[in-house]
């Protein structure tokens, strides 16, 4: 495929995956001509036919065309030079964006999007649980999306549900909101001994890599859940975030009314300047680990159960998360 078309077939894709619907073609080429690509709608009707033919996109007639989750995967694997940086660029636009609201409990926050056959449903749900109540995941909220409900950036494909986790970027957003600039250095996978954090052993930095972290380690098989569950032994994914040092007070403040609202994710703050975890932390800055948002879903795929998860997938309301504990009343709802 010649280089400018492939540009342009990506550029499609990206407008249709964050579009809420369905796009026409002459909207599709307005948005493409004010990104500065030289097209016609006639040319565009010619890459969409393209795309439909490799199940990148559906053609919804007079509606226009979305999204398939083919098409999410293509944008996912192509182009990696391209996506190098790509993830600290996403990670600030959706901190800026989210409006999560955290003394009134309300607005968005940044959700991970994980797709899993309905027929392992019922199979999935106390596995996924075990994590929560373990202490192991991005607070204690969730999502569950039916088939053809829109997720974040994704439409739920047919057969398939959608489980919703909070991504550990929210706090971010919610830092943001209180005048305390945050950066995520990088995601790692955090050793446990005892049920207490004891190193790191394997680290991916945000801004020299083209993959979400954790989605790494759990395609590697490198996570030990279940031993992290049942024997306080294991391996989990998560986040390590700096701040200005004289927030310390205020962050630990946050922290308690983010457990309040079951968005509690910090696992250890350190000390202005010092090491957290043997981690090199700035003079005038603190360190911070905060529980990975993939880690519920991370479990399954140890115990054989395949799901495709898209990290830091778009916005979802606060008010359509709820208390892990109602997920397999949700789930029998949602499979009869």
């Amino acid at each position: 495929m010649a280089e400018k078309t492939e540009k342009k077939e990506l550029a499609i894709l990206r407008l249709l995956q964050k579009a809420n619907g369905p796009v026409a073609s002459m909207r599709l080429t307005e948005n493409l001509q004010a990104m500065g690509y030289e097209v016609s709608e006639r040319t565009v009707r010619h890459y969409l036919l393209e795309l439909d033919r490799r199940g990148l996109t559906t053609n919804l007639g007079k509606k226009g065309r979305i999204i398939t989750t083919a098409g999410q995967l293509e944008l996912d694997s192509a182009r990696v030079f391209d996506k190098v940086g790509f993830l600290t660029a996403k990670i600030d636009q959706l901190t800026y964006r989210m409006s999560f609201d955290l003394q009134r409990l309300s607005g968005t926050v940044i959700s991970n999007i994980s797709l899993i056959p309905l027929t392992l449903l019922t199979r999935a749900v106390p596995l996924i649980c075990k994590v929560y109540a373990a202490g192991y995941s991005m607070g204690r909220m969730m999502a569950l999306f039916a088939p053809g409900e829109q997720a974040g950036d994704m439409v739920i494909p047919d057969n398939m549900a959608g489980l919703g986790t909070v991504c550990s970027i929210t706090l971010n957003g919610v830092l943001l909101a209180n005048s305390i600039p945050t950066h995520a250095s990088f995601g790692g996978l955090l050793e446990l001994r005892n049920r207490k954090p004891a190193r790191f052993v394997e680290i991916i930095k945000y801004d020299g890599s083209s993959l979400v972290p954790l989605e790494v380690f759990i395609r590697s098989g490198m996570t030990d859940y279940l031993g992290a569950i049942e024997t306080g032994d294991g391996r989990i994914g998560v986040g390590f975030r700096e701040m200005p040092a004289d927030s310390r007070d205020r962050v630990l403040a946050l922290i308690k009314e983010l457990e309040q609202a079951g968005l509690g994710a910090f696992l250890m703050v350190g000390w202005p300047g010092q090491p957290l975890l043997e981690i090199p932390v700035m003079e005038g800055q603190i360190g911070a680990v905060v529980i990975g948002g993939l880690n519920p879903v991370a479990v399954l795929e140890e115990t054989g159960i395949r799901v495709q998860s898209q990290a830091m997938s778009g916005l979802v309301e606060y008010e359509h998360l709820f208390h892990y504990r109602e997920m397999g009343e949700r789930a029998r709802a949602l499979m009869s």
